[in-house]
């Protein structure tokens, strides 16, 4: 049986908005999906060793000067997510909250819910935000390492166009508690 749990959601936001959404939700765990250029301080209300830094930029194929998503930033990614105690919200965010940080959002929502389908895990995606784009590069990566056998990207294609939009309105997504079987969501390549 699934459960919900106020504490146990994953929010995303645009950088400009990490200070406010933090103290709005009560954030104590922040992913940062954005170039090095760009990567925030870690806020005072987050310890440093609850800020991930992912250095990536927002493309799906490689380009001069710029830093590609990888399987090391999606295992990284994994195993912040899967060591989060889910007592206080997680906030994710890149520079506009609507490729490299909904990517992330899906990829852990899949990690903590690995026996939900992937489609479902979309569609509530889609419902929370209408600007949701995940970056595909990063999202495709991250279904080799689940071993989820195409169904993370095909899962994309469930969530239907999304609105264009300079940046994302901040929202969040509850994260299902189902039990896990194997133990982990992955095993480390």
């Amino acid at each position: 049986m699934m459960k919900f749990n106020k504490h146990a959601s994953i929010h995303v936001c645009a950088l400009r908005h990490v200070p406010d959404v933090v103290k709005q939700i009560g954030a104590q765990h922040l992913v940062s999906a954005i170039n090095d250029e760009f990567l925030p301080a870690t806020p005072a209300e987050i310890s440093c060793e609850r800020h991930l830094k992912l250095d990536m930029h927002d493309i799906t194929k490689a380009q001069p000067g710029s830093a590609l998503p990888g399987t090391k930033h999606v295992v990284e990614l994994l195993d912040f997510v899967l060591s989060w105690d889910k007592q206080a919200p997680m906030l994710i965010h890149c520079f506009a909250g609507l490729s490299r940080s909904t990517a992330a959002a899906f990829i852990s929502l899949c990690a903590l819910n690995p026996r939900t389908p992937e489609e479902i895990i979309a569609r509530a995606l889609r419902q929370s935000s209408d600007t949701a784009v995940p970056n595909r590069l990063f999202v495709a990566l991250a279904d080799n390492v689940l071993r989820r056998e195409g169904r993370m990207v095909a899962a994309l294609n469930s969530m239907g166009q999304n609105r264009i939009a300079y940046e994302c309105i901040p929202f969040g997504v509850e994260v299902l508690h189902e039990p896990n079987e194997a133990g982990t969501a992955y095993q480390a390549a």
